[in-house]
């Protein structure tokens, strides 16, 4: 009887954990650059494996059972920066940061995107979260200093050297310049959304950071989370998202309600569309850099 039990159960645990896997493998995806990928991929095998059976094609069957090796090998690769970021959201959880430095780090945000939006100063500034930034990025001058609104403003400066491409912060401190964030590969963006723009939505993409963008021609601020990208909001609301999003959860949250969080509640699928919420500064001009 003891035999009949342990057979009894354990398949029934193996299919409750392939199940809970596939499930949230599917929420993990959905919503991202990858999930029609997946939505054809699966389509061709639940057809091809409806054919072999119901016509009894035992070549079809024997192939598609041999290359089943090779089908994984080529979804690893296809889904590679899907996996790359849940494994980075794995290993890096969020327990180090204290509140203060955080709220530290928010406001001088603020205040540096207050002063580039009056004088019309173009600025990309990354808030690294649980994914290190340094790999979606492809170039990059370490900086390693304390993030204050002076540094920020110099090194967004038009004359200075390292004024064009994105500011990686890590905490309170500035990690990296000039870096040049991947470009969101979207073609339904309206044609005028310039270059940084483009970047703040594509490294959202595919990391967890929060984008801020300061446009060069008419001051407008706008943020990027998840691949969407909220444009034309004040210094509250821009607060308002930070605080949200920034400020980590207490230690005491256990394992369980984070993972929660991240792969159930925080994938959910976004609509793709550019929010506005304010009028430009300059109706008149496009919206570019």
């Amino acid at each position: 009887m003891w035999t009949d039990l342990e057979n009894g159960w354990r398949p029934a645990v193996e299919i409750l954990i392939l199940a809970v896997l596939i499930y949230y493998s599917f929420r993990f995806v959905r919503g991202t650059r990858g999930w029609p990928v997946v939505i054809g991929f699966v389509v061709v095998l639940l057809a091809l494996a409806l054919v072999t059976t119901i016509l009894d094609l035992k070549v079809l069957r024997w192939m598609l059972g041999s290359a089943s090796v090779f089908i994984v090998f080529g979804a690893l690769v296809i889904f590679q920066p899907e996996l790359r970021r849940m494994l980075g959201e794995l290993g890096n959880l969020p327990l180090f940061a204290t509140v203060s430095e955080q709220r530290e780090a928010i406001e001088v945000i603020i205040q540096t995107v207050e002063r580039l939006a009056d004088v019309k100063i173009g600025a990309l500034i990354a808030i690294e979260q649980s994914i290190q930034l340094q790999e979606a990025v492809e170039s990059g001058i370490k900086i390693d200093c304390d993030a204050t609104p002076e540094m920020l403003e110099t090194i967004f400066f038009p004359n200075n050297a390292i004024h064009d491409g994105g500011v990686i912060l890590k905490g309170d401190r500035i990690a990296y310049a000039a870096c040049i964030f991947p470009l969101t590969q979207r073609t339904d963006l309206n044609k005028s959304l310039g270059t940084r723009h483009r970047a703040a939505i594509g490294l959202s993409e595919e990391t967890d950071a929060a984008i801020v963008v300061v446009s060069e021609e008419n001051g407008m601020i706008s943020y990027a989370y998840k691949g969407q990208l909220i444009r034309g909001v004040t210094l509250e609301e821009l607060r308002a998202f930070l605080t949200s999003v920034v400020l980590r959860p207490a230690k005491t949250h256990g394992l369980a309600k984070w993972l929660r969080a991240r792969f159930v509640e925080g994938n959910k699928p976004v609509s793709p569309v550019i929010i506005t919420k304010h009028e430009p500064r300059l109706p008149n001009r496009l919206v570019g850099k």
